[in-house]
C-alpha cells in the first residue's frame, strides 16, 4: 500500500495497491476498500464518478477471479488517482496466462441467449479507455481501465 501526496504544480496523486485472494470474497473486499479510498480522496460516495469507477473496478476484479484464477495465487489491484482534473487508473493483475481477454476493438455483445460476456462491454462504456498487457515478470496478465474525472 502506498500513498503519494501533492506533487510540484499542485497536482494530487494517490495510489492504493494490495493483493487479494482470488475468490469472490477477495473481489468484494477489493471493491469495498477501493470505494472507501475514493471517498477519502475526494471522490465521494453517491456521486456518479464514484459509482462508475467502483462498477468498473468490480467488473475487473470479478473477471480476475472468474477467468484468471490460479489455485493458491492472489490477484493484485492498483488504483491510481491524479486529481482534481485527471484520471483514475484501475489495474488488476492475475496469474493466468492462457486465458486472455479480447482486445478492446474486438469486444462484442453476446447473443441474446448468452449468460456472460457483458462485463467488458460495461467497462468499455464507462471507462475513457481500457486494455490489457501480459504480466511483467511472470505468467498472467494485467487488465486496466482509465476513467476521466473531468472531460
Amino acid at each position: 500500500m502506498t500513498n503519494q501526496p501533492v506533487l510540484a504544480g499542485g497536482t494530487l496523486r494517490r495510489t492504493f495497491e494490495m493483493r487479494f485472494t482470488s475468490t469472490p470474497r477477495g473481489a468484494r473486499l477489493a471493491r469495498r476498500l477501493a470505494a472507501h479510498r475514493l471517498d477519502a480522496w475526494g471522490i465521494p460516495y453517491g456521486t456518479r464518478p464514484h459509482e462508475e469507477i467502483v462498477l468498473v473496478l468490480g467488473e475487473l476484479t470479478a473477471n480476475a477471479v472468474r477467468h484468471g484464477h490460479v489455485p493458491g495465487r492472489d490477484f493484485h489491484l492498483l488504483l491510481h488517482v491524479t486529481a482534481p482534473h485527471g484520471t483514475v487508473r484501475i489495474e488488476v493483475t492475475d496469474s493466468r496466462g492462457e486465458r486472455m481477454p479480447p482486445q478492446p476493438e474486438e469486444t462484442r455483445a453476446p447473443d441474446d441467449e448468452g449468460t456472460g460476456g457483458r462485463g467488458l462491454l460495461l467497462v468499455a462504456a464507462l471507462a475513457e479507455r481500457w486494455g490489457w498487457h501480459p504480466r511483467p515478470g511472470g505468467p498472467g496478465k494485467s487488465v486496466w481501465a482509465e476513467y476521466a474525472l473531468l472531460v
